[in-house]
């Protein structure tokens, strides 16, 4: 009987471990001009192991998984279309839009919206402060569409929040981090994009977003 039991207790390392490895690959192949093909196969295939992790957990709230992984296929078309070779950046922002509110949709699964205030005043003065450092930058075209994803993308990382300050649970700690990583990685995004190119961009964005993205999966709660 000790064998299974351990099996399940390591089950978790393992899919972090195949994550991480996945997730440094793709990271290499986007720094290894000789090896771009590392970039484009692993970059998509690290969320989709995340939503491998999530399709094979148990949870009481059904609705909530199917949110999520509604959430990291969104994510992954994201991903691909901010690989391309051409500039599909709106493809991926419309993508990636989409996404927040699919994890919205989960984490109102758990809590209802605003049930708790601050963490929603909290996020909007780091949305409005991220928008500030943008503006001179942004293109007039891209201004409007900006908006409304930093509002969404702030909005589901208060809910997270605001989950983990009612629930404080293991699952809703998750959560509460996933939006958190993913406001820094938008935002490092849109710095090197829009104000100031730096070379540590590609590790800093995608390290970031894939803490994101595994804290959100490791949000579904097992029970209520």
């Amino acid at each position: 009987m000790a064998t299974p039991a351990g099996a399940v207790t390591r089950a978790p390392a393992l899919v972090a471990g195949v994550v991480a490895a996945s997730a440094v690959l793709a990271i290499a192949g986007a720094y290894w001009p000789a090896m771009p093909w590392l970039h484009w196969i692993f970059k998509p295939l690290t969320t989709l192991l995340i939503a491998a992790m999530v399709w094979r957990m148990p949870s009481s709230l059904p609705r909530y998984r199917a949110w999520l992984l509604a959430g990291l296929a969104l994510s992954t078309a994201g991903d691909v279309f901010l690989m391309l070779p051409v500039d599909a950046f709106v493809a991926g922002l419309a993508s990636f839009l989409l996404a927040h509110v699919a994890y919205l949709l989960a984490l109102r699964q758990r809590e209802r919206l605003f049930v708790v205030g601050w963490p929603f005043v909290l996020y909007a003065v780091v949305a409005g402060g991220v928008l500030s450092q943008l503006w001179s930058g942004l293109p007039g075209a891209l201004r409007a569409p900006v908006i409304v994803y930093v509002v969404v993308l702030a909005a589901m990382a208060a809910q997270a929040l605001a989950v983990w300050w009612r629930r404080r649970d293991g699952a809703a700690v998750c959560g509460a981090w996933g939006g958190a990583c993913f406001v820094l990685s938008d935002a490092l995004l849109a710095w090197d994009r829009f104000v100031a190119p730096f070379a540590a961009a590609s590790f800093a964005v995608l390290a970031s977003y894939w803490l994101a993205q595994w804290g959100l999966g490791r949000s579904v709660p097992r029970t209520e």
